[in-house]
Formats: structure tokens, C-alpha cells, sequence
């Protein structure tokens, strides 16, 4: 899935893939996922959550990004939890660097709030 890229973008893309797999897994109420490609991008589909994409930073050589859909208040509950914990970028994006560890306890957390948006937003 990720030949294309150079390391060590590749193994932290196919790291932050296994990263989401596991915590939809292990998410209560999180069905089936469904990998596809979308916008020629990785990505993760639910019925009960937003669409997750990952890919690396267009221009960059050792930045890649974990995007979720703008149009919905993700980022901005993931600002408020985590502050300056985690790197944004928009409306639209979680943004990691290939030289610092991947935050694995909060980005967990983001996807899982992720994958469960849908289906939080209705029970309110």
C-alpha cells in the first residue's frame, strides 16, 4: 500500500494504518472498517464515524498527516483535548513528523473519536 513512498515515510504510514486498524478494533461500536482509496488516499471508512485519510505531506519528505473531513468539529475537539500536545493544520488535519515519535496514546484517542463521530453526534 505504501511501496511508492520512501522511508521512513513508508514504515510511519504503515505504522499510523496498523495504529487505526488496532484502535478500531478495540473501540466499542466501532463496526467494520473498510479500506479504500479516496482522493488517491488511504483511507478508513465506518458506518458509525467520519472518514479517516492518511498520506504524506504533499512537498514534504518527512511529514505525513492523518486528515478527517473539514466540514465537521473534529479538529477542533482534538485542539481542545490536546493542545499543543499534537500538531493541526486547518480544519482538516492531525501533522506528524517522520523524526519525532508518534504520539500513539492521543492519536489513538483522536481516531477513535473519529470513528465513533457519527454515531456520538446522534445520541446527543
Amino acid at each position: 500500500m505504501f511501496d511508492t513512498y520512501a522511508e521512513p515515510l513508508r514504515s510511519r504510514l504503515a505504522a499510523l494504518r496498523r495504529l487505526i486498524l488496532d484502535t478500531a478494533a478495540s473501540t466499542p461500536g466501532v463496526g467494520a472498517v473498510e479500506e479504500a482509496l479516496k482522493w488517491g488516499q488511504p483511507s478508513f471508512l465506518t458506518r458509525t464515524g467520519s472518514t479517516i485519510r492518511i498520506d504524506a505531506v504533499r512537498g514534504s519528505a518527512d511529514r505525513y498527516a492523518l486528515y478527517v473531513h473539514c466540514q465537521t468539529d473534529l479538529l477542533a475537539t482534538f485542539r481542545d483535548i490536546y493542545g499543543e500536545r499534537l500538531i493541526y493544520e486547518g480544519k482538516r488535519a492531525l501533522v506528524f513528523d517522520t523524526a519525532a515519535p508518534l504520539d500513539e496514546e492521543a492519536v489513538s484517542h483522536c481516531v477513535a473519536l473519529a470513528l465513533t463521530y457519527h454515531s456520538r453526534k446522534r445520541a446527543h
